[in-house]
């Protein structure tokens, strides 16, 4: 067995090229268009620092990612047990599969109005509208993972005298690890994207609302800050889930 970087898997030198080539771009268009509201990169990363230094990006960073770590607990787990067991029982899958096939192609934003409605305005609204995202991603990830397990695997954990639990923990729940945490990657982007849409009503706090307050401000360059910030914690939560499957499933790090 000899050490392989997985294939897609973006290195630390490679995010730095990407990083640099689009701040090289940015750079030229704004020297191109010469408009306030696209200023150079350099005046954005001062804003960056100075906001960094009053302590006020760290406190919209934290609310931020307070509220995609609570939908993240809330959320993960029962979606990933309710997807593997309607990927292993038809009876369960009769029920889950309906569901799934209306209520996940339907934009979760457009719920909206609707948790704010059920939820009021403060942080529980919020956590719930993320927590769907990451929550109906996962369970479809889940079921389709749970699916394509072997028949003649299961068979043979089963000859072994193998028990329905431990045919789960042994088997069902290692084979599925790499997609769930794969599908954990596509709905962390999409969270973090909807969680701008939802820090935009009534808070005070949170990388959504700095980049709208700096905008209706005229504060290009603070909008600018605010916006690498949301990167910047969308790129955390990645190298995150990227630690946690080399920690959890070590042979996906490895060929032979």
């Amino acid at each position: 067995m000899t050490p392989s970087r997985r294939p897609g898997r973006s290195s630390a030198a490679g995010i730095a090229i990407a990083a640099t080539f689009l701040f090289g771009a940015w750079a030229v268009a704004a020297a191109a268009v010469g408009k306030p509201f696209l200023p150079s990169p350099a005046k954005a990363a001062a804003a960056f620092a100075r906001l960094a230094a009053d302590g006020a990006l760290g406190v919209h960073a934290g609310a931020s990612l307070s509220r995609v770590a609570w939908a993240l607990v809330a959320s993960f787990v029962p979606a990933a047990a309710l997807g593997l067991a309607a990927g292993r029982s038809a009876r369960v899958d009769a029920v889950v599969s309906p569901l799934v096939y209306i209520l996940h192609p339907l934009p979760k934003a457009a719920f909206l109005p609707i948790i704010l409605l059920a939820f009021g305005l403060g942080e529980a609204s919020k956590i719930f509208l993320v927590g769907v995202i990451i929550f109906s991603q996962v369970l479809v990830s889940a079921r389709d993972s749970a699916r394509r397990i072997p028949r003649q695997l299961i068979d043979s954990v089963r000859s072994l005298g193998a028990s329905r639990l431990s045919l789960a923990v042994l088997v069902v729940v290692p084979a599925s690890l790499p997609d769930l945490l794969t599908s954990l990657r596509v709905s962390l982007g999409t969270a973090v994207a909807v969680l701008f849409l939802a820090e935009t009503f009534a808070t005070e706090t949170g990388l959504g609302y700095l980049i709208v307050d700096s905008w209706a401000r005229v504060a290009y360059p603070e909008m600018y800050a605010a916006i690498i910030a949301m990167s910047l914690l969308g790129l955390g939560l990645f190298a995150a889930v990227d630690a946690a499957e080399r920690l959890l499933c070590p042979w996906r790090s490895y060929r032979t």
